[in-house]
């Protein structure tokens, strides 16, 4: 998520952004950027300092202290590169600091670096989880060793709740995460999708079903007993 009111800047970083394979939220507002985290939970968010309605420093502040929001790593941005700013900006919570004018090549960079610290799913080659491996450079997938084929967007799905286990997604949140906000789909789209990478990674019937069905809530990747399913229509 891009937290930044000069629009040519924003227009810049989501097409550096975009070409690298990120998929890119933004805003100019700082009440606005604390609404849109809490609802969109992205993986990390480039915030700049000076905002209109709410500085940076404040809506880090806010982030830090919400236990949903605490842990999303955040890139501060600002023309001020005193010592004294910096360690004020790390001090409200940033985890890096960058001082303008810089290059959208360094802020990527500096974006891979922060994953590799706090996320390091998301710069692995290999995603792991009960069993299931994926090989996102070869597009493979495998569970107990044994190949599972699933559709491009199965895999997609698939990577995605990978890179986040154990957290509830919505319906919307699965569609923006695969199939891109300026889309439309059908909700049910979804559920057809999630019951379709079921069979594929249940292939023989024997295996646990790896992702929960939390009731009007969304879906979850979790280990969950053989049999304690809860259907997609009570969802």
């Amino acid at each position: 998520m891009i937290v930044e009111d000069e629009a040519a800047i924003v227009t810049l970083l989501r097409y550096n952004l975009e070409r690298e394979g990120f998929q890119v939220y933004s805003t100019g507002d700082g009440e606005e950027a604390v609404t849109m985290v809490k609802e969109y939970k992205p993986d990390i968010i480039v915030l700049d300092w000076m905002l209109p309605s709410m500085s940076g420093i404040d809506v880090c502040k806010q982030l830090r202290w919400n236990p949903d929001t605490k842990a999303i790593p955040i890139i501060m941005l600002s023309a001020r590169g005193e010592e004294g700013d910096r360690i004020r900006g790390l001090d409200s919570g940033a985890d890096d600091y960058l001082v303008k004018p810089f290059s959208p090549a360094e802020l990527i960079a500096r974006i891979r670096a922060v994953f590799r610290r706090f996320r390091p799913a998301l710069t692995e080659k290999t995603l792991n989880f009960a069993g299931v491996s994926m090989d996102v450079a070869g597009h493979k997938v495998t569970r107990d060793n044994a190949e599972v084929h699933l559709s491009p967007t199965e895999f997609s799905l698939l990577r995605y709740l990978l890179e986040h286990p154990g957290r509830v997604f919505s319906r919307e949140q699965l569609l923006d995460a695969v199939w891109g906000h300026d889309i439309y789909v059908e909700l049910r789209t979804v559920d057809v999708h999630i019951r379709r990478l079921r069979k594929g990674l249940d292939y023989d019937s024997k295996r646990p079903d790896i992702i929960r069905t939390v009731r009007s809530a969304g879906y979850a990747l979790e280990e969950v007993p053989l049999g304690e399913k809860v259907a997609d229509e009570e969802l």
